[in-house]
C-alpha cells in the first residue's frame, strides 16, 4: 500500500534527518514510528504527506508516485498534535469543510457527517465551536475531518500527546478500535513507547535518520535488534552490564555460566540486558545467572515493587512482588538464560547458533 524507497530529508542547515530509510506497509495495516525526539520520524511523515519536500529518494501509494504530487492529491489525511481546527467554524463545518472544497454535495457531507459523528460519539457537539471543547472532544474531531473524507492513507502526528494520562490511555484504545473497524492503512508517530507497543501491528524504531528495527511489538520487545531499541522499548529500561565471551562461556563480575548457543563466539566485551521483570529472587536452577544486587531503593506500586541498586557497580532494577527484602545485605537475583541478551561492543545483538549437535550441558561453573 505505502512503499519509501531510499528516502533522504536534508534541511537547509545541512542536517539530514532521514538517511535513506526503506519502508514497505501493507494495506490495512498500522505501523507506528518510534524513537526519541530528532530521530526522523516526524519528517518521515510530513514527506509522506507533502509538507516537507523530500531530498532524494521514492514514496510510493497505492501502486502510484506520489512524492512528485501536490498534497491535496495524495489521498491521505492527517491528524496533527495541535488537533488544527479552524477556531472560527463548528464542528460541523470543520468535518465539511475538505469535503466541500472537493466539490461534494451538500445531502452527501451531510450523511458522511452524520455516519463520522456517531462512530466518534460527537453528534452534540456538531453545533459547537473547537473553543467550546475539551482537549479529547478536539481529538475526536480532528480524527473525524481525517474519516470522513475516507481516505487511503491515515497519518498521525503524536496526537496524544497534548492529553492527561488517563485521557491519553482511553483515546490510545479508541484509535485502536477505529482502525481495526474502518481498516484503514495507517502511519502513527509517537515518542511514547506505551502508545508503540498498544497500537501497532509493526513498530519501526528510528534513531538518527536511519531505522534500527521493524517488528511486532513482541519482536521489538523480546528479541531487540540492537541496545539502542532494547533500552528505548520497555519500562522501566533495560539494564546493561558489562561481560565478557570466551567459547560460550559468559563471564559477568564473578559468576561465569555456560551458554552453548554461544560457543562459536569469543569476545573480552560485550554487554548482557536483564528486563527489570526477568530477575527473580528465587533460584529455580543451576541454568541462572547469578547477580548480587546491593540495594538501595524499594519503591513500592501496589502488587509489585521497583527494588533499585548497583550490580557490579552498574545501576540496576529488578520488579518483584510485593514482599519483604532486607536492603541491609547483599541479595542475590538470579536470571534464566533464556532471558539473557547478548549485544557486542557496538551495540548489535549477538546471534545464537542453533546447533543441535553440542553436547556439553549447560551449567553454572561459579
Amino acid at each position: 500500500m505505502l512503499s519509501l524507497k531510499s528516502l533522504v530529508k536534508t534541511y537547509e542547515n545541512g542536517h539530514q534527518a532521514v538517511k535513506g530509510v526503506d519502508l514497505n506497509i501493507k494495506k490495512g495495516e498500522f505501523l507506528v514510528l518510534v524513537g526519541p525526539s530528532g530521530c526522523g520520524k516526524s519528517s518521515i511523515l510530513r514527506s509522506i504527506a507533502g509538507l516537507e519536500s523530500i531530498t532524494g529518494g521514492e514514496i510510493h501509494l497505492g501502486g502510484r508516485r506520489v512524492d512528485t504530487e501536490k498534497p491535496a492529491l495524495r489521498d491521505i489525511a492527517m491528524v496533527f498534535q495541535n488537533y488544527a481546527l479552524y477556531p472560527h467554524m463548528t464542528v460541523y463545518d470543520n468535518l465539511a469543510y475538505g469535503l466541500k472544497n472537493r466539490g461534494v454535495d451538500k445531502a452527501t457531507i451531510k450523511d458522511k457527517i452524520e455516519q463520522v459523528a456517531k462512530t466518534l460519539k460527537i453528534e452534540e457537539y456538531l453545533d459547537r465551536k473547537p473553543s467550546k471543547l475539551s482537549g479529547g472532544q478536539r481529538q475526536r474531531v480532528a480524527m473525524g475531518r481525517a474519516i470522513v473524507r475516507s481516505p487511503q492513507l491515515f497519518l498521525f502526528d503524536e496526537p496524544l500527546s497534548n492529553l492527561d494520562a488517563a485521557l491519553r490511555a482511553h483515546m490510545r484504545l479508541e484509535i485502536k478500535k477505529l482502525q481495526r473497524e474502518l481498516g484503514v492503512t495507517s502511519v502513527y508517530v509517537t515518542h511514547d513507547q506505551v502508545e508503540a507497543m498498544t497500537l501497532a501491528d509493526r513498530i519501526v524504531v528510528l534513531n538518527q535518520g536511519e531505522i534500527e528495527q521493524v517488528g511486532t511489538p513482541s519482536e521489538v520487545y523480546h528479541q531487540p535488534a540492537s541496545r539502542f531499541v532494547a533500552s528505548f522499548i520497555g519500562s522501566p529500561a533495560m539494564n546493561f552490564l558489562p561481560a565478557s565471551l570466551n567459547q560460550g562461556l559468559l563471564t559477568v563480575g564473578t559468576h561465569t555460566l555456560f551458554l552453548p548457543e554461544y560457543a562459536h563466539l569469543t569476545m573480552e566485551k560485550l554487554s548482557v540486558g536483564v528486563r527489570p521483570e526477568n530477575a527473580s529472587l528465587d533460584r529455580e536452577d543451576c541454568t541462572q545467572l547469578e547477580l548480587d544486587m546491593d540495594i538501595s531503593v524499594i519503591e513500592p506500586l501496589g502488587p509489585n515493587q521497583l527494588v533499585h541498586g548497583k550490580v557490579y557497580g552498574e545501576q540496576f532494577i529488578a520488579v518483584t512482588p510485593e514482599l519483604e527484602i532486607d536492603a541491609s545485605k547483599v541479595v542475590p537475583f538470579y536470571v534464566s538464560i533464556d532471558n539473557l541478551h547478548l549485544f557486542d561492543e557496538h551495540g548489535k545483538r549477538l546471534t545464537p547458533e542453533n546447533d543441535n549437535s553440542m553436547t556439553e550441558p549447560n551449567k553454572a561453573i561459579a
